[in-house]
């Protein structure tokens, strides 16, 4: 049997509807629009929306947005649009906003400051009703709702999404210190990254409360600005060089942590058979790696639609201001990390 398939129906324009009706279109507009205090008969409402219905009429979104005053978009400002983690929450901003009807512009300013301002000013021009920024650094209030994503800088109208870093400090030093392991690296994000300070304090706080020791010949600083497991290779690679002992890693993120089981899988070293690995953020690669990597899960979807509902909210005004929303991680062990065994190390050493 033939499947005959059925062209899309084509949508009839506010002035082709009113011509079918023999109606003014004004008038269809009065009733589709449902503007109050106009004296129409409620046959004629009926037959209007059935036509409404019957021709597939669509009414404008920019036409309605200039009678109303509205843009019914939000500007978001993000760092690098290759990145895994910003993209996860992008995403999440993404799919609430188009749930409510609201269109977005997204900006990358690559951490230029003069960027920053710019496209701000830029996205407010073009009358955004609220401003989104991700990983990006704000130093001043907005004339519209704005919410900060791992901003951690109190600035007054903006509004903080951040992750309980204290708790995932406990939960990557719990783990850890439960497999037997004490000759930890510890790998610093950069200084540009809005979470290092923040994620560094609570893993030294945590650390020196859990009595794990901190060998400063065991802790690395990341420098380069790249997204990819390059970030990680080169830093591990020079610790190697100098002969340093040790059997897990801490990394800053997923990213970071795929490039150093890379650098030691190169030495014949093995993830995690002599050195236990532990990621941040839970991108999505972090499950398809070779370990597959246990890492601290960052709900990065939902704090992006946290971050657009919080915006909707102001907007509607149906919740007051909050200065910080703070989300829980949760962790997530897969391969990447096991129990230490002094002679297993021992015999990689020799």
């Amino acid at each position: 049997m033939t499947v005959k398939h059925r062209p899309p129906a084509r949508t009839a324009s506010l002035k082709k509807l009113a011509e079918h009706l023999g109606l003014h279109p004004a008038t269809v507009s009065v009733v589709l629009n449902e503007v109050p205090g106009r004296s129409i008969s409620q046959a004629t409402r009926d037959r209007i929306k059935a036509a409404a219905k019957e021709l597939n009429y669509q009414p404008s979104l920019l036409a309605r947005s200039l009678r109303n005053r509205r843009t019914l978009s939000i500007g978001i400002l993000v760092p690098d649009l290759g990145e895994a983690y910003h993209n996860q929450i992008v995403s999440g901003i993404g799919d609430r906003l188009m749930d409510s009807g609201y269109f977005y512009f997204t900006a990358h300013h690559r951490r230029k400051e003069n960027l920053i301002e710019e496209y701000t000013q830029m996205l407010l021009g073009r009358h955004v009703e609220g401003l989104i920024a991700i990983d990006t650094p704000l130093d001043h209030s907005f004339p519209v709702p704005a919410v900060a994503v791992a901003g951690h800088r109190p600035v007054e109208g903006v509004t903080n999404v951040v992750l309980d870093h204290r708790l995932a400090a406990e939960l990557i030093l719990d783990h850890l210190q439960s497999l037997g392991h004490h000759r930890i690296v510890f790998v610093r994000g950069q200084t540009f990254s809005a979470d290092a300070e923040e994620r560094w304090r609570y893993l030294m706080d945590v650390a020196r409360e859990k009595e794990i020791p901190v060998n400063q010949e065991l802790v690395i600083q990341l420098t380069g600005d790249v997204h990819s497991p390059e970030l990680g290779y080169p830093v591990i690679r020079q610790l190697l060089a100098r002969q340093a002992h040790f059997t897990a890693v801490v990394a800053f993120n997923d990213m970071s942590a795929i490039g150093i089981i890379r650098a030691l899988q190169d030495v014949k070293m093995s993830v995690p058979g002599d050195v236990s690995i532990v990621g941040f953020d839970d991108i999505e690669a972090a499950a398809f790696t070779v370990p597959r990597l246990t890492t601290v899960r960052q709900p990065l979807a939902q704090m992006g639609k946290i971050a657009a509902q919080c915006v909707l909210n102001r907007l509607h005004r149906t919740e007051n201001f909050r200065s910080e929303i703070r989300v829980e991680p949760s962790f997530v062990v897969r391969e990447s990390t096991q129990t230490f065994s002094q002679e297993r190390t021992l015999r990689s050493a020799d």
